[in-house]
């Protein structure tokens, strides 16, 4: 019998990096774009025969060559990223998974969130990890004949986002706001929030709550055992739905503002899916025009383009006080700094 060993994949490694890739293609999976660990188990003819990988607290890119199926590989693989993922100090872990493959990490002690048929399973190694999330968002409940929810990720808070969250406020008893809290933008989760808070203070029915783990970035949805790109924007849209409906139960949410997205191909598909889903489920989904500025949409790229482009007056121009405010003192340097420095703050 071959003798198998399990090993790190260290980014300047290239020629084991390519293995794992062709692993992976072999079983229809592609490298995801975020990642910040590998394994590999190797064969005594240095062949890769299974991997596996991390991005903060998930595990992701997990495969086993067809040849070597039913030995044990993907225990043996999954046990170890749980291991590291320990060391990290991360004990709450999540993974996304084709449907049929959701036994088996049941099987591992992972518990089901939410399914997509035919699409994706997200699951959690808690028992009650989802649960208890709606269970302190109930603790949050304001009566109201019409409670409404924004979900944004405001990198940073604009006028735009502003001018959304005033239409809601405007038309609703109450408003839940969830900000995106991983910190995957250029702007901390801090941050964002703290500008968030500071923007709409004077709007007093608007209530912030942290996303926490279950309202996930278009920037770190995982995209690696899903088709096309279509196909992962569809997938990431009726995950997000899906958990959506579960805290709009909770909460009493009868209707999520979205901002019109005229430039963002993701952003539109996924409002088109939205305008559809939700209704499905009770919820109205209201698409708010976005506020222009000589004839062009306030958006949050064009407030980092003009960070970049140390364009004060501009800036001024596209974001509340409060945003400026932050943005001229000496503690947003480094974040400034990390926004010139970067080669696209442009997202579409």
């Amino acid at each position: 019998m071959s003798e198998y060993s399990i090993t790190t994949v260290y980014p300047s490694d290239r020629r084991m990096k390519e293995k794992v890739v062709s692993l992976l293609q072999q079983e229809g999976i592609r490298l995801d774009g975020n990642l910040d660990y590998t394994c590999a188990v190797v064969d005594d003819d240095d062949q890769v025969i299974a991997t596996g990988s991390c991005f903060k607290n998930t595990l992701r890119c997990m495969a086993v060559s067809h040849e070597h199926q039913g030995e044990g590989l993907m225990n043996t693989v999954v046990s170890h990223l749980i291991e590291m993922q320990y060391q990290r100090g991360n004990v709450h872990l999540y993974l996304y998974t084709k449907c049929n493959s959701a036994k088996f990490f049941a099987d591992l002690g992972f518990r089901e969130i939410v399914r997509i048929e035919d699409e994706l399973v997200f699951m959690e190694n808690s028992k009650t990890g989802f649960q208890d999330y709606l269970d302190r968002l109930k603790k949050e409940y304001r009566e109201g004949s019409s409670v409404a929810a924004i979900v944004m990720n405001a990198n940073p808070f604009t006028l735009g986002h502003r001018y959304l969250v005033e239409q809601a406020a405007l038309e609703n008893d109450v408003v839940h706001l969830f900000a995106v809290s991983e910190d995957a933008s250029l702007i901390p989760y801090s941050v964002r929030k703290r500008l968030i808070a500071e923007g709409i203070a004077d709007l007093k029915n608007v209530f912030i709550h942290d996303s926490g783990p279950y309202i996930i970035s278009n920037a770190t949805f995982p995209s690696y055992f899903q088709r096309d790109e279509e196909s992962v924007i569809r997938g990431h849209a009726l995950l997000d739905l899906t958990i959506f409906t579960h805290i709009a139960a909770v909460l009493g949410i009868t209707v999520r503002y979205v901002g019109e997205e005229p430039r963002s191909l993701v952003t539109g598909i996924y409002n088109e899916i939205m305008k559809k889903e939700l209704p499905a489920n009770g919820i109205r989904c209201v698409v708010v025009p976005r506020k222009e500025k000589d004839g062009e949409a306030i958006s949050a790229s064009t407030v980092r383009k003009a960070i970049q482009d140390n364009d004060i007056e501009l800036f001024k121009e596209l974001v509340p006080e409060t945003t400026y405010r932050y943005f001229a003192s000496e503690e947003a340097a480094q974040i400034v700094s990390r926004i010139r420095a970067e080669s696209n703050v442009v997202h579409y």
